[in-house]
């Protein structure tokens, strides 16, 4: 069971470098369950784990994982809690989760001065965690491209579909374009082999490198698994569900490289 944590020095680790967001440039690509498995994962390796649902117009952490949480984002930006306040325990994977509000749109369209002061609490709230997970929002909408900027670096998640892979490209030439430097990495989601997730990701390279001039590396793949959709239908998390589960595996692969 982790206990909530209580803000420490925000010197006590450089600014953002603890952070990771999760970004896709379209729904579907399996966002938020990848976060919420490498959240997971994190804990499981002993780290103390935040995840923030930075998806503030469709938040569905909390439906993902089955929850019905007493506190969440809508009440700390109507300024009735703290950040701190608004976290809770998920006992079953070990970490803390902030949620968002589920089909509140109200929250997608907050003011430009409440979305500053939301990101530098988090920033500040990171202090007291070793690992912080944001799930962002899918696309470059304005609340997104806020969240970026506290993060220490931005896991983009795509699938072999060409929209997918056209959308991804699109958010990450947003991102370097508005913030040059932003430490971007690739992860490959739904993959039916290693070589063929491979393949997908030097597709994406291949045009990032031609028009961007960058190369975004590969944070890893994830291979297709039956195991995943039904820890989704029930409302349960992957590696508790199924810790063996190839899926699995490969996240838990991710969040040890990012560890490190």
């Amino acid at each position: 069971m982790t206990q909530k944590a209580q803000p420490q020095n925000p010197h006590a680790r450089a600014k953002g470098r603890n952070m990771v967001a999760i970004a896709s440039g379209k729904g579907g690509v399996g966002k938020t369950w990848f976060a919420i498995t490498l959240a997971h994962a994190m804990a499981r390796a002993g780290r103390k784990t935040l995840l923030f649902d930075g998806d503030l117009g469709l938040a569905n952490v909390d439906i993902q994982l089955g929850l019905m949480p007493k506190h969440d984002l809508g009440a700390v930006i109507a300024g009735q809690l703290t950040l701190n306040q608004a976290a809770s325990s998920f006992e079953d994977g070990g970490f803390d989760i902030i949620a968002g509000r589920s089909g509140s749109g109200s929250l997608a369209s907050i003011p430009a001065n409440r979305l500053q002061t939301l990101s530098e609490d988090l920033t500040l709230l990171s202090a007291a965690y070793d690992n912080v997970v944001v799930d962002l929002g899918a696309g470059v909408e304005r609340t997104v491209r806020f969240l970026i900027n506290t993060v220490g670096t931005c896991i983009v998640v795509t699938t072999d579909e060409p929209t997918a892979l056209t959308d991804a490209y699109a958010f990450i030439k947003v991102t370097h374009l508005e913030r040059p430097g932003t430490n971007i990495q690739i992860v490959v989601n739904m993959a039916n082999s290693t070589r063929e997730g491979e393949r997908t990701y030097n597709t994406l390279l291949k045009a990032c490198q031609g028009f961007l001039k960058i190369s975004p590396p590969l944070a890893g793949i994830v291979r297709r698994d039956v195991k995943v959709r039904e820890s989704i239908r029930s409302q349960s998390p992957t590696l508790t569900r199924f810790p063996n589960a190839q899926a699995a595996s490969d996240v838990e692969a991710i969040a040890a490289k990012l560890m490190r």
